[in-house]
């Protein structure tokens, strides 16, 4: 079995998304040293990027690393939050700005996100599912619909 396959085993469990929520911040930090080429885990072998939002109260630059979907010319995002009961905050931002970038190594792109109705949710989550497969315990264990953003190109 290789890392990837193990880490996506692993995800599922709880102490790991205690570990990655503890991790994050040393993982964007990392990862925008490096320009994507290192994580917390060695080399990132899913595909990784940064998202910079609007921060919806303060109105400064926020960042998180978030494992990516391809859509077209586009990414897909979901708001998983590692499975806690509450939505990340930057997908509360996204809502009240959709305007954002994305950093993949090390290239940033300005997006505008657009959150999925229940139609293009159903096409996106088995492309999110297949990059991620512990989103489905992350939505059973947070009991709420995980929100499902595409993000394109501005």
């Amino acid at each position: 079995m290789d890392l990837t396959s193990a880490v996506r085993r692993l995800g599922r469990t709880r102490w790991f998304a205690h570990a990655g929520r503890a991790t994050s911040g040393l993982d964007r930090r990392l990862q925008k040293a490096s320009r994507g080429r290192w994580s917390t885990l060695g080399r990132p072998s899913l595909p990784q990027l940064i998202l910079t939002t609007t921060g919806r109260r303060s109105g400064e630059s926020r960042e998180a690393v978030l494992l990516y979907a391809v859509d077209g010319d586009g990414w897909v995002l979901i708001g998983s939050n590692w499975g806690q009961e509450h939505h990340p905050a930057w997908s509360g931002n996204l809502l009240a700005d959709p305007r954002a970038t994305v950093t993949i190594a090390g290239v940033t792109t300005p997006v505008v996100a657009t959150l999925a109705d229940d139609d293009e949710r159903a096409r996106l989550l088995p492309a999110l599912l297949a990059v991620w497969p512990a989103y489905e315990t992350y939505a059973a264990r947070s009991g709420r619909e995980l929100r499902v953003f595409r993000l394109a190109p501005a």
